[in-house]
């Protein structure tokens, strides 16, 4: 198995883009723990508010509730700002459309850095992947360049926009191809109580109690990530460049 390279440090600002409330803290919110906890800044876009996640609440009771807790959870790891664009949950359809909202929100963030989900059809062989998911990664990979060409979707800087070519990597989490790691030894325990705050989606998902659920969960990966990039827990990612 190939070497896990060390993240880039380089940047101040990132941007992660995932489908629903949770995708974050399923591994990811421990690596924005020590950026955040390093001074770099990161914001989240929930593709949607998660309103189809629980299957015994109707989605409108559901929206508020999840929104809320990713809210919470985000806090936690060093997250102020975090926006939600009201796609529908479980029918996310990538494409133009998508590419344009994210275009617009890259273009108002202005990262250096995005975070988001494995396109893949799989995250591991025997283990599929959302619709949702694979949409939101494939169009994000799309959108961050286009953000920086001001002929695709140009009435958006007709406003306050201005196209941003400043993307220089999109860092893909969960990813059976990972490439790069961030140690988060010392992040561990903020990631699993960024987790915990997704209680009511946890508690509908498993008849495990939920502390123990989040621990067993993210411990188990972080630990077989750390042992291949040389620290006790780790939190990896597939990196591409898109610019040097």
């Amino acid at each position: 198995m190939a070497e896990l390279l060390e993240m880039p440090t380089d940047w101040t600002r990132a941007l992660a883009i995932v489908a629903h409330p949770d995708d974050m803290e399923y591994g990811a919110a421990a690596a924005v723990a020590a950026w955040t906890g390093a001074g770099r800044e990161v914001a989240y876009l929930m593709v949607t508010r998660g309103e189809a996640g629980i299957d015994t609440l109707p989605p409108a009771e559901c929206a508020p509730l999840r929104e809320a807790e990713q809210r919470a959870s985000a806090a936690i790891v060093g997250v102020e700002q975090v926006e939600f664009l009201d796609h529908p949950d479980g029918v996310i359809e990538g494409g133009v459309a998508l590419r344009r909202d994210l275009a617009a929100a890259i273009r108002r963030h202005r990262p250096e850095l995005i975070v988001t989900l494995n396109p893949r059809e799989y995250f591991q062989p025997g283990g599929w992947n959302s619709a949702d998911h694979r949409a939101v990664g494939e169009s994000v990979l799309d959108a961050a360049v286009d953000a920086g060409n001001r002929w695709i979707f140009p009435e958006q800087l007709d406003g306050e926009l201005e196209p941003w070519a400043g993307v220089r990597w999109v860092a893909l989490a969960a990813s059976p191809q990972a490439t790069h790691a961030v140690d988060t030894t010392e992040t561990m325990e903020a990631g699993i109580a960024s987790l915990l705050e997704h209680r009511t989606y946890i508690t509908a998902l498993s008849d495990v109690e939920p502390e123990t659920y989040a621990r067993g969960f993210l411990e188990s990966f972080a630990a077989a990530s750390g042992e291949r990039f040389g620290t006790r827990y780790a939190t990896t990612f597939e990196l591409i460049t898109l610019q040097g």
